[in-house]
């Protein structure tokens, strides 16, 4: 009741912290109802209020109950689902499971196809004149995330070593209730649950976020992060707690995912404090993109959590980036379909043989001890809150382990996994270390001020002239790193 595309324009703008590019957030939001129509006639099953409407709910940042949900906290998994079987049951698309895109195929600038490692072992190429990059996000890249293990950063390693623009990457979101079992994988607690009156409290079952933010459990997602991880650091305890005991029906049948999680740990969620602590969620920097989807690199579009679309600017609000995946994947496809097919019509085989021939077929490395360690120094020292000090000694280190891991030419995909985590942490810890200021999702506790609203851009140069210092290395290229800085809207 009162909402409009204009409120939650407001509100996704404001949340956004000056950042926003306001073309894309209106395109989004105006697309989101026909976005809702066609999943559902795809087949998805969102949940229903007892007139048969759409049962909306109420998220951080949003100032009204405007986010359709499914199984009460299962979205994502649903809409999953209809798009999977949307896909494989197409007579015209042709699906390679387990296969691991390794490197976009470029010369004189362009996209000519990809890379990839196929389950017999071998190397494959994938000619095209149009690539799209879907790869999702890299909450891997943190001791503590919501993310599952494949969501190592690939794409935007990809992109990067094939020449795009990359921006904001210091901008990562973290969600402050990750269920918290020691030795147990974190697992989300959907935000839907504070929504319906869920609330955090501290060790000794008293709230802390009034005192925090006016909405409280319902303020943006880094107001409550911070909030928690400040209240663990006061209590020297590593959790909180989030109380569903006052939530406006029963949590066993609102939310069976988090209840049969929770049970399986010997937790009732309608009477027993469920422990919680933030994690890395979601990677609102990434590959920039205009408003259909294209990168800088002619032949290559990007969509979701890997794109840098504009929609979430400094932060993200809950659900947008559902919205954002579909309205904007839509858009995406139309582009390459209505496009580029004229680019280049030949099959480039010398281009794609010369890749193939210089792909790395190296010694294979021991990785699990500096995987852990990786994740470890981004949450230490590249997390929640940042500074000087903690970012110059993440980047020293984050530069030695690349070199270290490029000189032996990784060859399997857990190891060009790394290298695509250690590629995404250099530039996130490189753009934190630029930003000097703190904005939504990047707070640096030796600059508490916002300063003036900018984008932070960076590109890959082939020559040391006006680059800073440190270099990432793609195979035998060496390729520096520039900074740019662009006003932001």
């Amino acid at each position: 009741s009162g909402d409009s595309f204009d409120c939650h324009i407001e509100d996704t703008i404001s949340v956004g912290m000056g950042l926003c590019d306001e073309s894309v957030v209106k395109q989004v939001v105006e697309g989101g109802p026909e976005a809702v129509r066609e999943l559902v006639a795809l087949g998805a099953e969102f949940d229903r209020t007892s007139d048969g409407g759409l049962d909306c709910s109420r998220e951080g940042g949003h100032k009204h109950a405007r986010v359709v949900h499914a199984y009460g906290d299962a979205t994502g998994r649903e809409i999953q689902r209809v798009l999977t079987n949307a896909v494989t049951g197409h007579d015209l698309i042709t699906v390679f499971p387990n296969t691991f895109a390794l490197d976009i195929v470029t010369a004189d600038g362009e996209a000519y196809g990809v890379v990839a490692k196929a389950t017999s072992g071998n190397l494959v190429l994938f000619s095209s004149p149009n690539i799209i990059l879907a790869t999702g996000g890299g909450g891997q890249l943190y001791r503590e995330t919501t993310n599952p293990t494949i969501a190592t950063a690939d794409g935007v390693a990809m992109a990067f070593r094939a020449g795009a623009a990359i921006r904001d990457p210091e901008f990562f979101q973290f969600h402050p209730t990750c269920l918290y079992i020691a030795g147990a994988a974190r697992v989300l607690i959907s935000e839907i649950v504070r929504g319906h009156g869920g609330v955090l409290r501290d060790r000794n079952g008293e709230r802390f976020m009034p005192r925090a933010h006016p909405d409280a459990e319902l303020a943006p997602r880094d107001v409550v992060s911070r909030a928690v991880f400040r209240q663990m650091i006061a209590t020297q305890d590593t959790n909180v707690y989030l109380d569903l005991s006052d939530v406006d029906g029963n949590p066993h049948l609102m939310f069976p995912g988090i209840s049969k999680m929770c049970g399986f740990f010997g937790i009732d969620i309608a009477k027993d404090p469920v422990p919680v602590r933030p994690g890395a969620h979601y990677m609102i920097g990434g590959v920039h993109v205009d408003h259909t989807a294209r990168t800088s690199i002619p032949g290559v579009w990007a969509v979701g959590e890997c794109a840098s679309s504009g929609l979430h600017g400094a932060n993200r609000m809950g659900s947008n980036s559902l919205l954002e995946g579909m309205v904007l994947g839509r858009v995406a496809g139309n582009s390459v379909a209505n496009g580029s097919s004229e680019r280049h019509r030949h099959r480039p085989e010398r281009i794609l043989r010369r890749e193939l021939d210089a792909a790395p077929r190296g010694i294979e490395l021991g990785i699990s001890d500096l995987i852990y360690s990786l994740k470890s120094l981004m949450w230490r020292q590249v997390g929640l809150e940042r500074d000087e000090k903690a970012l110059s000694e993440a980047k020293h280190h984050l530069s030695f382990w690349f070199d270290a891991v490029m000189r032996l030419a990784p060859a399997e995909p857990r190891a060009w996994e790394l290298v695509n985590m250690l590629t995404v942490a250099n530039l996130a810890t490189m753009g934190a270390k630029e930003r000097r200021e703190s904005r939504g999702v990047h707070f640096r506790t030796d600059y508490l001020d916002v300063a003036a609203p900018e984008h932070t851009m960076i590109t890959p140069c082939e020559t040391d002239d006006h680059c800073v210092e440190g270099t990432l290395s793609h195979l035998s290229i060496e390729k520096s790193l520039t900074y740019g800085r662009v006003k932001g809207l």
